[in-house]
């Protein structure tokens, strides 16, 4: 409760509130910097609250963070994978910090290396394994000591579409087995397919709490229509008319959206007021949406 990080005067994480119910899948969304990685380092009891109450697991993070992070499994952003061993010694050497018999982690490692798709690399060194096989590694590694709390942080970054689906479809299949998920992202699509209930901060803040569905619906219309123009001007131009007309509109780089409850009946009601899109989209509301609403800016910017 009233959890707050801060690093000198800068205040990374601002007096939270957030409770993670057992087997669910949970999310912190945001763009860069506002503060959800830092929540995620005083969750695994690497870096204290400056202030606030922190319980993980049922237990006092300020004094019993040995026990919690005996619990839990950690993603991090950036992979810490010993790249000059095989994939095989990953496991082994990283069971070892968990004091489990040697026969324990060697069944562990063989089962998880399977349920990520890498039995087959078991004796390949990590360095020039792509990037979705060492994340998919990370993963696999995380939950050798069988955790009752995984953390992911940004757990698909930098992978191409055909690896996050991968990924996602491991976290899935963790989820029906009851893990606990707790994970960042800055990806509306990723917070959209995986999360039970996600925050969006931002400036270390929560700025709104609920399911992607109930985020959608009290924060944005049934459906956007999207309108790009073949030059700036035009863009300028439609731009004024539609602010000029209380149309409620976010601006973006390349494209105005037109948030509407019928998306085609207000496509037709702008081209019909004299607008000349060069292409005109209706797409129903999205996660992303909200988060324009609510933070006035575009992932792109960040």
């Amino acid at each position: 409760m009233g959890l707050t990080k801060r690093f000198g005067g800068f205040t990374a994480v601002d007096g939270i509130d957030i409770r993670v119910e057992a087997g669910e899948t949970f999310g912190f969304l945001g763009p860069n910097g506002a503060g959800k990685t830092s929540t995620m380092r005083m969750i695994a009891c690497v870096s204290p609250p400056s202030t606030g109450t922190l319980r993980v697991l049922g237990l006092d993070a300020a004094a019993e963070g040995h026990r919690i992070r005996a619990r839990l499994g950690v993603v991090p952003q950036d992979d810490t994978l010993d790249t000059e061993l095989t994939v095989w010694d990953n496991m082994l050497i990283y069971g070892r910090y968990f004091d489990l018999p040697r026969p324990l982690i060697k069944e562990r490692a063989t089962e998880l290396l399977a349920f990520v798709q890498l039995g087959d690399r078991r004796s390949s060194l990590v360095d020039p394994l792509s990037g979705g096989m060492k994340r998919r590694l990370t993963i696999a590694r995380a939950l050798i000591n069988d955790p009752e709390l995984l953390l992911l942080d940004e757990p698909t970054t930098g992978l191409d579409p055909q690896a996050r689906h991968l990924v996602w479809d491991r976290l899935y299949s963790l989820k029906r087995r009851g893990v606990t998920q707790v994970l960042t992202t800055h990806y509306m699509d990723e917070a959209e397919q995986l999360c039970d209930r996600l925050v969006i901060m931002d400036d270390g803040r929560i700025v709104a709490t609920g399911s992607p569905r109930e985020l959608i619906d009290a924060h944005s219309t049934r459906e956007v229509v999207e309108l790009r123009f073949a030059t700036p001007e035009e863009h300028d131009r439609a731009s004024a008319q539609l602010h000029a007309a209380s149309e409620r509109v976010e601006e973006l780089a390349d494209r105005l959206l037109v948030y509407a409850a019928d998306g085609d009946a207000t496509a037709e009601r702008l081209t019909g007021n004299g607008l000349r899109p060069a292409a005109v989209l209706v797409r129903r509301s999205t996660l992303e949406d909200v988060f324009l609403r609510l933070t006035g800016r575009s992932l792109e910017e960040e």
